[in-house]
């Protein structure tokens, strides 16, 4: 296994992450790695045909959806000891914003939860799947259990 010097863990806030905070923690101990977070609030456009294509999705509650996803990534930040420089919040595609991220940043590892989707959802394409098969780096998707 290869040592890591930079680990990204990648949050969404849905379902039961603990299980994925503590294993980024424990690597980030083990290795004695950085550990940076990412949260990326994604971006719905709205599609009406009448206005002549996408429009964006409404700024004040993307604003909202910013500052409290801003606040719980900084809560987890204060939990872990992981300094605000090292918090980062996107706004965008996930699979997207977190492999640019990661590539920009030197990341080596990233580590992000998987919900084992099945049906449309598995379709579609989850976000672990996609860094999974686009990201530069190691990627380890830990099993979540959805609530």
């Amino acid at each position: 296994m290869e040592n890591y010097k930079h680990i990204l863990l990648a949050v969404d806030f849905f379902g039961k992450n603990q299980v994925l905070i503590d294993k980024a923690k424990q690597l980030a101990e083990t290795f004695e790695a950085k550990l940076s977070l990412i949260h990326v609030v994604e971006s719905v456009p709205i599609t009406d045909a009448g206005y002549g294509g996408d429009i964006p999705f409404d700024l004040d509650l993307m604003t909202d959806l910013t500052a409290a996803a801003k606040n719980r990534l900084l809560a987890l930040g204060a939990r872990l000891a992981v300094n605000d420089g090292d918090i980062w919040i996107e706004i965008g595609n996930p699979k997207t914003e977190i492999v640019r991220f990661a590539e920009e940043n030197q990341v080596d590892l990233i580590v992000l939860g998987s919900h084992g989707r099945h049906g449309l959802a598995l379709l579609l394409g989850s976000t672990a799947n996609g860094v999974l098969h686009h990201a530069k780096c190691d990627v380890l998707a830990v099993r979540l259990q959805d609530e």
